[in-house]
């Protein structure tokens, strides 16, 4: 029986579950990401009380996007940049459904 290079996962972010295909070498790369929004949001939903998920998950992936452009004009992120934008449009494409 062959295994196939890509298999299904279940994230959680902000509280809400998002199933999505991806590539099994790419499973690390999604399980830290999962947990590096949920840590922002978390922030987010301390620092801020009252707010809907809604603006958590905009201050969350701002604060992330910063710190994507952080890294990458010290020029240690250029060969993850099309993982992550992959991930990216993966989430947006979940969110969508």
């Amino acid at each position: 029986m062959e295994v196939s290079d890509k298999f299904q996962i279940t994230i959680k972010l902000g509280g809400q579950s998002f199933s999505i295909t991806i590539r099994r070498e790419e499973e690390l790369f999604y399980r830290n990401a999962e947990k590096l929004v949920n840590e922002r949001f978390s922030y987010y939903v301390n620092r801020f009380p009252k707010q809907d998920n809604n603006t958590y998950m905009l201050m969350t992936i701002l604060d992330v996007a910063v710190r994507l452009q952080k890294a990458e004009t010290q020029g240690n992120i250029s060969p993850v940049m099309p993982r992550l934008v992959k991930l990216t449009e993966e989430l947006d494409a979940a969110l969508k459904q």
